[in-house]
């Protein structure tokens, strides 16, 4: 059996990592803080990378004009039924969650770790938003509570980046791993399959760059057309080729296969809003998907790490 593993799964999934570290069942909440981004408002670009719903990628999180405490009681009623005994980690998921005046951002964090049961910040970010003076905060936030921060890079590829409109480049990337490496602050990258033109290979090669690198968790997605998106105005006007269930399947496997095993997989497929889904409708079927590739490492008696070096 998989070491990382309480389960049949063969890589090293989220829900063993909590139940390692925290001894009981850990949720998170997703919030909407109403930050935007500097690729929407001009200081790198405007309209955001071409994916990006008018949510920001904030399609579960909250509704941002209620507190950060309102829409935590919100998503929590809800978790409750499912859940009733368990503790939360508060995640600022919507746009680009470092880019605000620090006495904001402190205001926001600090809101949401005074909550009951909360014990830990994920921060999704870019990684050209974040200043000397947060990374002074987030590290001294790192030592009071167990926070991840979550950089977007999606793919290593310029000519990707720049069909994306993401606006940032590998090198900022890199950079800004570093800086949070240094000071022992928790990185989780964010990686997605099927962006436009992109081969297999090319899939693959973002993964052993990242391999490479001191992360501490990855977040892979499928890449899903959402309904009035600029993406969606590419596909109209020169449909690419969407990944099927099978290719996504043996794509992620792959990745898994090159990946260390101690690098905690925190997301392994897509999760989109079926009313604004353009393609792939496979994708709505989450648990088909999870299955499929949990099928597919036993038919091949692989795991996560099984081909790393290669």
């Amino acid at each position: 059996m998989f070491k990382y593993t309480n389960s049949n799964k063969r890589y090293h999934t989220l829900d063993y990592f909590y139940k390692n570290k925290f001894h009981q069942k850990i949720a998170k909440i997703s919030l909407n803080a109403g930050f935007t981004c500097p690729n929407k408002d001009g200081t790198k670009g405007v309209g955001g990378c071409i994916y990006c719903s008018k949510l920001g990628s904030g399609d579960y999180a909250g509704t941002p004009n209620k507190s950060i405490t309102e829409q935590f009681y919100d998503i929590k009623k809800i978790m409750d039924k499912k859940w009733p005994d368990t503790k939360y980690i508060a995640y600022f998921q919507a746009n680009t969650n470092t880019y605000a005046p620090i006495n904001i951002l402190k205001e926001k964090y600090e809101e949401a770790l005074n909550l009951p049961n909360v014990v830990g910040l994920n921060i999704a970010t870019r990684a050209d938003s974040i200043t000397e003076e947060c990374l002074d905060y987030l590290e001294e936030l790192s030592k009071r509570t167990f926070l991840n921060i979550e950089l977007g890079l999606q793919s290593i590829h310029e000519k990707t980046n720049i069909l994306i409109n993401r606006g940032e480049t590998l090198a900022e990337f890199e950079n800004m791993l570093k800086k949070l490496r240094k000071r022992n602050i928790n990185v989780i990258v964010h990686i997605i399959n099927g962006l436009p033109y992109e081969t297999k290979e090319d899939m693959l090669e973002t993964v052993k760059y990242l391999n490479n690198l001191d992360i501490q968790g990855i977040k892979i997605h499928m890449l899903h057309i959402i309904k009035d998106t600029k993406l969606a105005e590419l596909y109209n006007k020169e449909p690419f080729h969407i990944l099927t269930k099978e290719e996504y399947t043996n794509i992620v496997c792959d990745q898994l296969e090159l990946l260390n095993p101690e690098i905690v997989i925190n997301r392994i497929t897509g999760d989109p809003n079926p009313n604004d889904l353009i393609e792939p409708k496979w994708l709505i079927k989450k648990f088909t998907v999870l299955n499929e590739i949990d099928k597919e490492l036993a038919r091949r008696d692989s795991y996560q790490g099984k081909r790393v070096g290669e």
